[in-house]
């Protein structure tokens, strides 16, 4: 038995999910692949695989043979395409991931602007207010939200996005003066889910930080949804300052309290470490991690 090529079947089998996926990339026939896992499974003396829901899946023996040998092969197979993709055109298909906040606008102008320099590269983007399980739904790139906890993942850091408060001059004009944080419980807020902290509002002002109660008229998992708003007039909004910015300067929106910020969120590019790192890969990810870190509200 070949067990380096056994030990690459199974490894693409488990990130494909299927072994028909795992023989298409590794240009190999599927039943060639399933004598491969046939054999690894003997040669081991353990069932490596499951069928789960909606694809193939490791055992737990499976899991630590996939942890283990994962990111020796792939150092070496990176290495190799590299060596072999020097100079050669990027192409083939690329599954992304990220929120919707900064996904319908920033990242889909990224995704754009990749294409038209690569126009050989083919890109499934889906948006979605939930993390995925990279290897298990079969995605190549996600932008997270948050802070990893998966420490099989590489992390690339693109910064904090800054979330303020705004309203529409209509809606200002029709109420209550706003002077201070006190001033909030008599306006209509309107927030993201993310934005509450047992109920309140957890406000900065420089080095100090403070929790407003808050009985908001509309929390949604929606950026669009709460923009929308926005402009309608329908409330004080907390709003990432990448989704308003052109609102602002338009003067559609304005800055209310604009001494007070709230927590900001914390953006990551991940992708899993263990994995045949295809140069289509490699060339997003090098080229979207300065695009977001240029996008208004990015710090």
């Amino acid at each position: 038995m070949d067990l380096a090529a056994a030990l690459r079947a199974f490894l693409r089998i488990v990130e494909r999910g299927s072994m028909t996926a795992a023989a298409a990339d590794l240009g190999v026939s599927q039943p060639a692949v399933s004598k491969l896992l046939r054999n690894l499974e003997a040669h081991v003396g353990a069932r490596l695989l499951e069928r789960g829901p909606r694809a193939l899946r490791p055992t737990a023996r499976g899991l630590a043979l996939y942890e283990a040998a994962g990111g020796p092969l792939a150092a070496i197979d990176a290495a190799l395409e590299n060596l072999r993709g020097e100079g050669a055109e990027i192409a083939g298909e690329l599954r992304l991931h990220g929120p919707s906040c900064i996904g319908e606008v920033h990242l889909r102008r990224i995704v754009t602007a990749f294409q038209d320099a690569h126009p050989h590269v083919c890109v499934s983007l889906s948006l979605e207010n939930r993390p995925v399980d990279l290897i298990f739904e079969n995605i190549d790139v996600a932008l997270r939200m948050g802070r990893p906890s998966e420490r099989s993942l590489i992390q690339k850091r693109i910064g904090f996005s800054r979330r303020i408060l705004v309203a529409s001059p209509s809606y200002l004009s029709r109420s209550a003066p706003l002077r201070d944080v006190a001033d909030l419980s008599a306006h209509d807020l309107l927030v993201t889910d993310a934005s509450l902290r047992n109920g309140a509002l957890r406000l900065r002002k420089r080095e100090t930080a403070e929790d407003i109660p808050a009985r908001p008229k509309l929390v949604t998992n929606s950026a669009q949804v709460l923009v929308s708003a926005l402009r309608e007039g329908r409330g004080i909004a907390t709003a990432q300052l990448l989704l308003v910015a052109e609102e602002l300067r338009s003067g559609a929106l304005v800055r209310v309290l604009p001494d007070h910020e709230i927590e900001p969120s914390e953006f990551f590019l991940v992708y899993p470490s263990a994995r045949f790192l295809r140069p289509v890969v490699r060339a997003f990810v090098d080229f979207a991690a300065p695009a977001l870190r240029r996008v208004e509200g990015i710090f």
